[in-house]
C-alpha cells in the first residue's frame, strides 16, 4: 500500500503533466491562428491590388 506521501506526489506529477501538455497545445492553437490571420490578410491584400479598376472614370 502506498504511503500518502507517494500518492499525493503522483498526482502531482500527473497534474503537473497534463498542464504543461495544455499549454503546448494552447500555444499551438494560438500560433496556428494568428498565422491563418496573417495569410488571409496577405491574401486579401493581393485580391484588392490584382482588382480591376476598369469600371472606374477618370
Amino acid at each position: 500500500m502506498p504511503s500518502g506521501k507517494r500518492i499525493a506526489d503522483i498526482g502531482y506529477k500527473v497534474f503537473s503533466g497534463s498542464m504543461m501538455l495544455l499549454t503546448v497545445y494552447g500555444g499551438y492553437i494560438c500560433s496556428m491562428r494568428a498565422y491563418r490571420y496573417f495569410k488571409r490578410r496577405q491574401a486579401l491584400k493581393m485580391a484588392a491590388d490584382n482588382q480591376s479598376t476598369d469600371f472606374i472614370k477618370d
